[in-house]
Order: C-alpha cells, then structure tokens, then sequence
C-alpha cells in the first residue's frame, strides 16, 4: 500500500512547484539583472531594456582569429620578391624524389616549406603541382615517419603551386642543383 500511497504523495506536493518559481522571482526566462558598478559611467555597448518587451540578446564576440584578420593573404608573410624568386625556373634541375600527398602545415610558421618523410636532412628542393603545372622552391625539411605518409606545406608554397589550402593535394618533389 505504501508502494502506491508515497508516489502519488510526491506528485501532488511537486504539482504546484512549477509556479513556485515564478512566485519567488527565479524564473528562468528572464535575464539575471547585471551587478551594480562603483562608477556612473555607462558602457557604451550595454543593452537597454524597453517597456515593450526584454532586452534584446547580444551577438557572440566575434574570434580573436577573425578580428585579427584569418585569410591566406593575411597570414601569408612572404615579400613578392621571394614569390617571385621561388616560382623562377630553376637554373639546373635536381633529382625527382617522389610523389607525395600535401596538406597544409602550420599556416602562422613563416616560409617556403615541405616538411616530408622523402628526405633524410633539410636541403633545398622545388615542388610541383601536377594538376596546375606551377611550381615553387622550397626549403625541404625532414618528417619521421614512413616514405609514403603524407607531408605538410607551409600556407605560402601551396599559394605559388596553386593547391587547395583545404584539401589533400598530390604534389611532385624533387630536390635543387
């Protein structure tokens, strides 16, 4: 019988808590009223409720990468004089290593870059995109991990080569003089 009696008691005394809150002004709906400051100064940005209805809600802040200006062209570092300089031809071709599958590396580390499992010590190297036929010297720098695993271009290089900053991209190195 107390099996039946207890939660049909419970039921009928938690009936009535739905309002109980609205009747104790913890409704929560409603904005919490922001804390009072020392100063009288008024913030130029806060939000003034009409009678009409509550104050309107606030955007997000926007991101510290956005305000600070994301795009490639922005945190591309590169002068055009070593744009220039790295999409010349080269004055004696090197020896081809391999294909290898390109994404993009650390896009705030400045330079021309390929950091690849295709060599043994950092040298100078020139990489080209099959798919656009430009290419770009680089500055080859070793990656642990097996010939075929993949490699990471700096933000700058797959500009000049013309890859897709946000996919896989199948490039072709080789290292210089």
């Amino acid at each position: 019988m107390t099996r039946i009696i207890l939660p049909l008691f419970i039921a009928a005394a938690t009936a009535g808590c739905s309002n109980l809150t609205e009747r104790l002004g913890m409704d929560a709906s409603q904005p919490e009223p922001a804390p009072a400051s020392a100063s009288a100064s008024v913030d130029a940005t806060a939000e003034v409720a009409t009678p009409s209805g509550p104050a309107p809600a606030t955007r997000p802040a926007a991101s510290p990468i956005a305000t600070a200006g994301s795009s490639a062209e922005a945190l591309d570092t590169t002068t055009a004089a070593e744009r220039e300089a790295a999409t010349r031809a080269p004055a004696s071709t090197g020896a081809a290593l391999e294909s290898t599958v390109v994404s993009l590396g650390s896009a705030t580390e400045p330079g021309l870059w390929l950091k690849t499992p295709l060599i043994d010590a950092e040298q100078p190297g020139r990489v080209t995109n099959p798919a656009t036929g430009k290419s770009a010297a680089v500055t080859l720098i070793p990656l642990e991990g097996p010939a075929t695993a993949g490699s990471r271009m700096s933000l700058p290089a797959l500009r000049l080569i013309g890859a897709s900053l946000t996919d896989l991209t199948t490039v072709e190195v080789s290292t210089e003089g």
